[in-house]
């Protein structure tokens, strides 16, 4: 791509229309208490459907909006990581990992079932569908527990444990299916299980070795990095510094056959054990906000208009054993911890689906249609929608009618 292919002045407008569309957007989501996510991947479909009747999204704008999206993953996972608290889900684990390991279990076999027998899917695009059915969005929920007060009660925290481990295990799961789909695509290929070990057996150890990495980094190296930032800068130059940082490991993660994003998660949970951190992330906001939204718009533009009655169609009925493969899987193990009332509740706000369930999506879109069909994809962005949008309003109401008392929810 060069100079000549892009019309800048046509592009700079377009790109400033969208940051102000971006504003306008989550300003008016947040009035009717919807994520702002939605908004956002509503705002890319509401553009490819213009460019089907104005044809105005030109080659290089598209580039440069994937290249934002792009940038949008890592800040979104960079941030993710950053928020996250190792230590207080270490010394949770013991409890987490039970309702952890039944969720994912059952909203995997639920998703590849319905996708692949039901739906009648390709082998490929159903593990990319049960894939992205581990995840959960755990930005959503906390968001209306913390407005309810709930969030440091008991249910609250055993909430966020749980949903961070999803998280990160639907990192783990998503490196290993791009380890393993080069394999399952190739129908000539000999010796599928041994191919199938190899690969998984060199991704689980190249992401053990940048694990380890990541971890002498926050050990050793981070703590003075952040002081040397704020010597030498304000908080937000520090702040400059230390993205700038994420970007490098994002990148290195890239070049080792990870993802970018898996990279800039990792950097975030290095950055996450220092407390100064908070104040970095603080100031990361205005970053944040910038780029993160079109990561969202790029998934709504990558929606085919073409398919969009059938992608409704396999939408709702993946949506609801996304509704029931967390509700099951995780509010089931969680009565035994916490009670009926706290276990709806837990499993309720396990549904959104959201970043990471997105992201493994438009990679396995971006493969070609072997991996992930473009009614498949379609329909993965409106089970998206759908939980993001009646799982917030059942739990909301939920926690409006019941109590918080002595750090437990009460009827």
């Amino acid at each position: 791509m060069t100079e000549l292919d892009i019309n800048f002045p046509l592009v700079i407008l377009l790109i400033g229309a969208i940051i102000i569309a971006i504003h306008l957007v989550k300003a008016g989501i947040k009035r009717i208490g919807i994520p702002s996510m939605v908004g956002f991947m509503l705002l890319g479909f509401l553009i490819r459907l213009s460019d089907t009747q104005w044809n105005f999204v030109t080659p290089g704008l598209e580039e440069i909006l994937l290249f934002m999206a792009k940038i949008g993953v890592i800040t979104l996972l960079f941030r993710i990581g950053l928020g996250s608290n190792l230590k207080g889900l270490m010394r949770q684990l013991k409890n987490a990992s039970f309702i952890w390991m039944s969720g994912v279990t059952f909203s995997a076999f639920l998703g590849f079932v319905t996708s692949f027998y039901l739906l009648r899917f390709e082998l490929v695009p159903s593990l990319f569908i049960a894939t992205a059915f581990t995840a959960t969005s755990v930005g959503v929920p906390v968001s209306i527990w913390q407005e309810a007060k709930a969030l440091k009660t008991k249910h609250g925290e055993l909430l966020v444990d749980v949903a961070e481990i999803d998280d990160i295990s639907g990192i783990v799961f998503m490196a290993v299916l791009f380890s393993v789909v080069p394999v399952l695509g190739d129908a000539s290929s000999e010796s599928m299980t041994r191919l199938l070990l190899f690969s998984i057996g060199g991704i689980l150890l190249k992401l053990l070795i940048f694990g380890a990495g990541c971890t002498l980094f926050s050990l050793y190296v981070e703590r003075h990095v952040t002081e040397f930032a704020g010597k030498i800068a304000s908080t937000p130059g520090s702040m400059l510094m230390v993205a700038g940082i994420g970007f490098m490991i994002a990148a290195l993660a890239g070049m080792l056959g990870f993802s970018i994003a898996i990279g800039a998660f990792l950097a975030g949970l290095a950055f996450s054990r220092d407390p100064k951190a908070v104040k970095i992330d603080t100031s990361y906001k205005t970053l944040f906000e910038l780029f993160s939204p079109f990561f969202f718009i790029g998934i709504g533009m990558m929606m085919d208009p073409g398919v969009l009655t059938t992608a409704v169609v396999i939408g709702l009925i993946l949506s609801v054993s996304a509704f029931f493969g967390k509700l099951v899987g995780h509010g089931l193990p969680s009565v035994l911890t916490i009670g009926g009332s706290g276990a709806l509740l837990i499993g309720l706000s396990m549904v959104p689906r959201a970043e990471i369930t997105m992201i493994i999506m438009q990679r396995g879109h971006a493969q070609g249609s072997w991996a992930v069909p473009a009614e498949a994809y379609a329909g993965m962005v409106i089970v998206s929608l759908l939980t993001c949008i009646i799982s917030p309003v059942i739990v909301q109401k939920l926690l409006r009618h019941w109590r918080v008392v002595g750090g437990e929810v009460n009827e």
